[in-house]
């Protein structure tokens, strides 16, 4: 396994596995925050901007789509930041907050940051026993 593959998953999945948790142990002021955040035009083209670079640098980077579960993972995660990156900057916010409330987000917020927490700690555990 390639070493930037080990560094990607170990990236992500403490990043990721720390915002969940502890933005699930804030449910009310992350909800909060992100309400406010989403009608904030500039800070939502500046969010989306930096999401998208990030999501091109991790998919030029690391595009692999064989090797196992844990290249694979990496790879997908990549295209998905890329995406929702491109999706903040061109949706515009009125539509996400329909969005958000569509699926039901701020009810079920727990209940996805404790999914995405258990997919980040597979990624991170996996990567460190590599």
């Amino acid at each position: 396994m390639s070493p930037l593959t080990l560094y990607l998953a170990r990236f992500f999945g403490l990043a990721c596995l720390l915002m969940c948790v502890l933005l699930a142990l804030r449910a009310k002021s992350a909800l909060q925050a992100i309400d406010e955040m989403i009608s904030n035009r500039g800070l939502m083209l500046l969010t989306g901007i930096v999401t998208l670079i990030a999501g091109a640098a991790c998919v030029v980077g690391h595009n692999v789509w064989s090797g196992g579960p844990l290249p694979i993972a990496v790879t997908l995660l990549g295209w998905l930041t890329l995406i929702k990156g491109a999706a903040i900057v061109a949706v515009p916010p009125a539509v996400l907050r329909k969005t958000y409330k569509a699926l039901h987000y701020p009810q079920n917020f727990r209940v996805v940051m404790a999914f995405a927490a258990a997919l980040s700690a597979w990624l991170a555990v996996a990567a460190f026993e590599a």
